[in-house]
């Protein structure tokens, strides 16, 4: 059973979808969910932070973990810093929660 998040993932409903604030720590071990940080959800990816390798780590992860296309995710703000501000096409609020494992 998850745990339940010390402070909640901030989700903002756009034309688009989904939108909320990620963390990303590079050149990680491996690709893997790392919980909250600051109502953004905190992603460790393996990719070095270089020529858009962790960005494009950060999408075809969440991409799967979260059951889209890779096209349904798309990086609004943040290109080139840890917090990142994505935008996901496709879900809904609870799919999304359930899908990153932040529901009880």
């Amino acid at each position: 059973m998850p745990v339940e998040p010390l402070s909640p993932l901030t989700i903002h409903h756009t034309a688009q979808g989904l939108a909320f604030s990620v963390k990303v720590v590079p050149g990680s071990r491996r690709t893997a969910l790392a919980g909250l940080l600051d109502e953004a959800l905190k992603v460790k990816v393996a990719a070095p932070p270089e020529k858009g390798k962790a960005n494009q780590c950060l999408i075809d992860f969440l991409a799967k973990q979260l059951k889209v296309k890779s096209k349904a995710i798309a990086i609004v703000s943040g290109q080139t810093n840890p917090v990142k501000r994505l935008e996901i096409s496709g879900l809904t609020e609870p799919e999304l929660l359930q899908r990153l494992g932040l529901t009880r």
